[in-house]
C-alpha cells in the first residue's frame, strides 16, 4: 500500500473553494471532532469538512486521494476504542450533518437514512406506524457509526446486531467514487456480500454515507425482573439455563454489585447492591407472563435471593436509562477519574468461567473495574477507573485486560464484541486471526491502495 502524505495548503484552498462554510481549520473547532469517548491518545484534526451529503464526501474524498492526504471519518464520536480519533496530520470527513430519512416503506418493513441519522431521530418517525428500530448501544450514536463498527445493545440476543439488521449501504470509496451495496431484499445470492464487507470496517475501506435498515413492530406487551444472586458466576449460570431451555429473552444484562452500586448512587435508584440479572420478555401478555415465571422457577433453582417484578413501563425506562448510564456511573464513583472500557465476547458455555476468572484477576490487582454485559450473547464489558493519583492503576489495568483477552481467544472467543478494533485492539485482532489479517491486508490494498482511509485502525501497520 502507498504511503499517506501530510496536509498541503494547496489541499486547503481546494478543500476552502469546494466547501467554504463547511469547511473547519480553528483547532478550538476541529478538537471535538478529533477523538470519541475512548482513552486513546488523539491530535487535533487540520481541517474538518462538515459533509451533508454522499455527494459532498465524494468530492471531498476526491480531493484527498489526489493530494495523498489520509482522511477520518467521523460521526457521532461515541466510540470506544478510538476508531474515529486523529492520529496525524490530514482531514476529517463529519457526517454528523447527514440528517436525511430518505425512504421509508412501513409495508416492507424498511428504511433508509443518511449515515449521521440517530436512533433518537428515526424511531419517533417510525412510531406512529407501530415500527421501532430496536438496535443499538446504550448510547445515541449514529446509524452510521453503528454500521461501520458492527455494533449491537441490550436486546442484540433478540433482535440481533447491526449485521443482521443491514440490507444496503451506499459507501464512498477512497477514490471518491460511490457504490451501492445489497438492496432491500430480504435475501439474495447474487454475487460477493460487499454489505458485510463494510459492515465493522471502521472505516478502513469506505464511508457509509446511507444505510438501509429493516425496522420491527413494537412488541404488545414487556415484561421485566430483577434476579438477585450472591454471585456473578451464578448469575451467569442461570441466563446460560435459560438460553438452553429455549427461554425467548428480549434483554439480559448482567451487572456486577460495584456496577449496582454505582448506578444507584448516580442514577437515584435504590436497588439491592448484589450481583443481579435485568431480565426482559417481550410479546403477548399471557406469553411474557409464562416466560417470566419459567425464569424465576430457574432463579430459584440456582439459589437467587430475590425475583423482583418490575411494573410499568416508567419503571422499566428508568432502570434501563441507568444501566445504559453505567460508564459515566462508574467514572463518578472517583472525582477526576478517567475511565477505560474494554469488551470480550465468548461462547455461552464459557461465559461463567471467563466472568469468574476476571473477577479473580481484579481483586488479585485491586483494580476498580465494574463489570456489567449484554450476557445473552456472551458479551461483557469492563470499565476501568483509572485514579490519576495512583500513576501503577494503568499497568495494573493493562494485565488484567491482556489476562481478560488472552482468555477470551483462549475459550473460542472474540477480543470485541461490540467495541470495534480501532486504535486499541489492532494487535489483538493478529492473535484473533492470524491466518485472516493478510487477507484483510490484501482487500484493504485493493480498495485503499494508498492507505488514506483511517490508517493505524484496524490493521497493523507492516
Amino acid at each position: 500500500m502507498g504511503s499517506v502524505e501530510t496536509l498541503t495548503e494547496e489541499t486547503i484552498t481546494r478543500l476552502t473553494e469546494a466547501f467554504g462554510a463547511k469547511l473547519l481549520l480553528d483547532p478550538a473547532q476541529t478538537e471535538r471532532y478529533s477523538h470519541d469517548r475512548s482513552h486513546h491518545d488523539w491530535t487535533a484534526a487540520d481541517v474538518v469538512v462538515r459533509c451533508t451529503s454522499t455527494e459532498d464526501v465524494s468530492r471531498a474524498m476526491l480531493i484527498c486521494s489526489e493530494s495523498s492526504t489520509p482522511v477520518v471519518p467521523f460521526g457521532t464520536g461515541t466510540g470506544l476504542e478510538g476508531g474515529a480519533n486523529s492520529v496525524r496530520s490530514g482531514v476529517c470527513i463529519d457526517v454528523s450533518g447527514m440528517q436525511r430519512i430518505i425512504r421509508f416503506d412501513p409495508d416492507s418493513l424498511d428504511v433508509t437514512v443518511e449515515a449521521g441519522v440517530k436512533r433518537s431521530q428515526l424511531n419517533p418517525v417510525l412510531a406512529p406506524h407501530g415500527l421501532h428500530f430496536p438496535v443499538g448501544p446504550g448510547v445515541d450514536a449514529s446509524i452510521g457509526g453503528m454500521a461501520a463498527t458492527g455494533a449491537s445493545g441490550t436486546n442484540a440476543v433478540f433482535y440481533g446486531t447491526m449485521r443482521g439488521s443491514v440490507l444496503g449501504l451506499t459507501v464512498v470509496l477512497a477514490d471518491g467514487s460511490v457504490i451501492h451495496t445489497g438492496g432491500r431484499a430480504r435475501k439474495s445470492s447474487a454475487g460477493y456480500d460487499l454489505t458485510h464487507l463494510f459492515i465493522g470496517s471502521e472505516g478502513t475501506l469506505g464511508i457509509i454515507t446511507e444505510v438501509t435498515l429493516k425496522v420491527y413492530g413494537i412488541p404488545p406487551a414487556a415484561a421485566m425482573a430483577l434476579c438477585v444472586f450472591n454471585d456473578l458466576v451464578t448469575a451467569a449460570k442461570a441466563v446460560q439455563r435459560a438460553l438452553t431451555a429455549g427461554l425467548p429473552l428480549a434483554r439480559v444484562e448482567l451487572l456486577d454489585e460495584v456496577t449496582v452500586d454505582s448506578i444507584n448512587s448516580y442514577s437515584g435508584l435504590s436497588l439491592t447492591p448484589s450481583p443481579t440479572l435485568i431480565v426482559e420478555f417481550i410479546g403477548g401478555k399471557s406469553a411474557v407472563s409464562e416466560q417470566l415465571g419459567q425464569m424465576r422457577e430457574i432463579a430459584n433453582q440456582l439459589g437467587a435471593e430475590a425475583f423482583t417484578m418490575v411494573d410499568g413501563g416508567d419503571n422499566r425506562e428508568r432502570i434501563w436509562q441507568a444501566r445504559h448510564s453505567a460508564l459515566p456511573a462508574a467514572q463518578a464513583m472517583l472525582p477526576g477519574s478517567r475511565t477505560w472500557s474494554t469488551d470480550v465476547c465468548v461462547p455461552i458455555s464459557r461465559l461463567a468461567d471467563c466472568i469468574g476468572q476476571t473477577q479473580a484477576d481484579l481483586r488479585e490487582l485491586a483494580i476498580l473495574a465494574p463489570i456489567v454485559g449484554h450476557v445473552g450473547d456472551g458479551n461483557f464489558h469492563l470499565a476501568f477507573v483509572l485514579n490519576p493519583d495512583a500513576p501503577d492503576d494503568v499497568a495494573r489495568a493493562r494485565v488484567v485486560d491482556r489476562r481478560l483477552i488472552d482468555r477470551a481467544l483462549a475459550m473460542g472467543g472474540t477480543c470485541t464484541g461490540e467495541h470495534g478494533v480501532g486504535l486499541g485492539k489492532v494487535n489483538d485482532l493478529l492473535l484473533e486471526h492470524p491466518s485472516g489479517v493478510p487477507v484483510m491486508r490484501v482487500i484493504k490494498g485493493a480498495l485503499d491502495p494508498k492507505n488514506l482511509l483511517n490508517p493505524g485502525k484496524v490493521l497493523a501497520q507492516r
